[in-house]
């Protein structure tokens, strides 16, 4: 295509990649669900060069699907099939422009990851919470576009929490400048939450100025059994009561989501054997408050009660990496073992106990033979239920029941006050909840939205709206 020549033009030596040899890593999703291909890759350095491309694409009708780290489980990062699309990966935009320590503030590009944040907080001496098993390769453009949450918004809050600004070309290739450090400023509509967990569907998020928090001076980590969801559930609450802000972390896994957790960290196996597991974090900053003390006070009552079963608590910093490894290793084990239906749905904490019970009654009456594989954030009811295929067969082969199982499980979520997306967003793969369980009001205001900003449809068509242009 003749566009090849002027993206070159733009974006100069090794900006472009073509040949379907360098796209692939690009156009598969990570769950290697979805693989559709692209007519280039595009890897621009800066936000103009983004702007340049925006405008060129738009003269052209070639959609663009804006790409972070591409760690995404819905595949919101890859192309729908039908072809007329690129990837613009936004991996080359690394700059830290600044940090801002008298008002708490980084501001990064979109291509650095997670990780590297962190990193760069802690050197200034503060503490950036958001945490997710692929913060490594989770670039912050896409987990500010998929609004991702990870293991600490008990305390501190999705990505959408923060974020103070943000800089983001926009469908006819203007460059909107909305990054400030600014808590307050009320004129008008908050237009960066517009694009918040919008899924590159508005605009091409190339900046952004993120609010850093306190450092956090000390840590206690405990692993607890406890005998069913509900027994989970009193604990956080317990423990939430008795430590307020202190609690940080709070994550559930029944017993085959720890064993599997387990077999793919250093750990191998957990430290005990309990039908639950509750990991509970406690952060101090205060050096001259004992985190492990606190913990200590907690877990004595909840075992003294018969509410835990057993418990640990981590002694070192490479005991803590342990304990977290369970949690955060649970889903590179299901997909090195075959795969999993998957279900990312939210009920209120009152709600969690029965609607596990609901699933695990669904699948024993009419999929005997699959495997519930329970875990989440349970201080936010935020439940990630997979069900797994038989022992030494793949998720693949899943397919004729995978439609009508999570139809059943989303429908359940619903039915008790929940959603079928807590922290996943829909992608491609979750259009049908949105068909199924939004409200026509609501899909035609979203839609209205994405016809006022991309009135073309050029910005990651198929994903997130169904019916959109």
């Amino acid at each position: 295509m003749d566009i090849l020549g002027d993206l070159t033009g733009i974006l100069g030596e090794g900006g472009v990649l073509a040949a379907p040899e360098d796209r692939g890593a690009y156009e598969r999703d990570w769950r290697g669900l979805v693989n559709n291909p692209a007519i280039a890759v595009l890897l621009p350095k800066t936000t103009e060069q983004v702007a340049e491309i925006v405008k060129l694409c738009a003269r052209h009708g070639v959609a663009i699907v804006p790409q972070g780290g591409n760690t995404g489980l819905v595949a919101g990062a890859v192309p729908v099939a039908g072809g007329g699309q690129v990837i613009l990966s936004l991996a080359r935009m690394k700059a830290v422009r600044g940090i801002d320590l008298a008002n708490d503030a980084m501001t990064v590009e979109a291509g650095v990851t997670l990780k590297e944040v962190q990193t760069e907080a802690l050197e200034a001496g503060r503490f950036f919470p958001v945490s997710l098993g692929a913060e490594g390769s989770a670039q912050v453009g896409g987990v500010i576009s998929t609004n991702a949450g990870g293991m600490q918004v008990l305390s501190y809050g999705s990505m959408r929490a923060q974020v103070l600004g943000l800089e983001v070309v926009l469908a006819d290739g203007r460059i909107w400048h909305g990054l400030n450090s600014l808590r307050k400023d009320n004129t008008g509509y908050d237009l960066k939450q517009v694009f918040i967990g919008a899924e590159g569907t508005l605009g091409i998020i190339t900046a952004a100025t993120l609010k850093l928090s306190p450092a956090i001076k000390a840590r206690g980590s405990a692993l607890v059994g406890v005998g069913s969801v509900a027994a989970a559930v009193a604990l956080f609450q317990a423990a939430r009561g008795a430590l307020g802000t202190a609690l940080t972390l709070c994550e559930f896994m029944d017993a085959p989501a720890a064993q599997l957790g387990a077999a793919h960290s250093a750990r191998q196996t957990p430290p005990f054997a309990a039908p639950g597991y509750v990991l509970l974090e406690v952060s101090s900053l205060d050096e001259a408050q004992n985190p492990d003390e606190m913990l200590e006070r907690v877990l004595g009552g909840a075992l003294e009660s018969g509410l835990a079963l057993e418990a640990v608590i981590a002694q070192s910093g490479r005991e803590r990496e342990e304990l977290i490894a369970l949690r955060e290793a649970i889903s590179e084990g299901e997909l090195a073992e075959g795969g999993a239906v998957k279900h990312d749905i939210t009920v209120p904490a009152g709600r969690m106990a029965a609607m596990v019970l609901a699933v695990n009654e669904l699948i024993a009456k009419d999929y005997p033979g699959l495997r519930p594989n329970v875990f989440g954030h349970l201080g936010d009811g935020n439940l990630h239920i997979n069900i797994r295929p038989p022992v030494g067969q793949k998720a693949a082969g899943l397919a004729p029941v995978k439609e009508a199982i999570t139809r059943a499980i989303e429908g359940l979520a619903v039915s008790m006050a929940g959603s079928f997306s807590a922290e996943h967003g829909i992608g491609q793969l979750r259009l049908a909840g949105m068909l199924t369980h939004k409200g026509a009001v609501e899909l035609d205001m979203m839609r209205a939205i994405k016809s006022a900003l991309d009135p073309a449809g050029l910005f990651n068509p198929g994903k997130t709206i169904p019916g959109a242009p």
